[in-house]
């Protein structure tokens, strides 16, 4: 049985969302001295959708095609055995790695074991030049030393709150909450 939220407040709208992102995009640009070097990968199943939005963003500013691909860290988890309704999603990085700068697109950075697990998958692909990290939300409590290169916002929460981050492509609308389980 699902355990009911109650939602405290929204964080972002979709004007912001999209706002944040092409902030994130051209932070991107300027620390790497351009995309000509740039792969985009988000971590499944909500960093993949901005991913391509950030690749999207990026072709607008730079005038070029990034290659995108998305990463299933399901088997990657240090939590495998206890996470029972995992959809399994293909891994698709369907080009070379080796001495590229990646950035690694998640919705919600939270303990860091989900970015840790993503670079465990690239790695088995090749040696990147860089890995970096985007995410939309930054709300703490990190587990593992990992902070993100690029966030959207820096939201402080208690353990007791879960981000919920919704999607016109899988939602139907588009925005970003803060909730608490009842």
């Amino acid at each position: 049985m699902e355990k009911k939220l109650r939602i405290k407040s929204e964080i972002l709208d979709k004007t912001s969302i999209s706002r944040a992102l092409t902030r994130i995009s051209h932070e991107i640009i300027e620390k790497n001295k351009g995309a000509s070097n740039l792969i985009i990968v988000g971590i499944r199943s909500r960093g993949d959708v901005l991913a391509e939005r950030i690749a999207a963003k990026i072709k607008e500013i730079e005038g070029l095609d990034v290659p995108v691909g998305a990463v299933d860290i399901t088997f990657h988890r240090d939590d495998y055995d206890k996470v029972t309704k995992a959809e399994i999603k293909a891994t698709e990085l369907p080009f070379s790695v080796d001495g590229k700068d990646i950035v690694l697109i998640d919705d919600v950075l939270y303990t860091g074991r989900s970015a840790r697990a993503a670079m465990d998958v690239i790695i088995e692909y090749g040696r990147p030049r860089t890995i970096q990290l985007a995410v939309l939300i930054d709300r703490g409590h990190r587990e593992l030393p990992i902070q993100a290169n690029y966030a959207g916002k820096n939201v402080p929460t208690n353990r007791s709150e879960i981000i919920v981050l919704k999607l016109e492509e899988s939602d139907g609308e588009e925005k970003v909450l803060l909730a608490e389980k009842e």
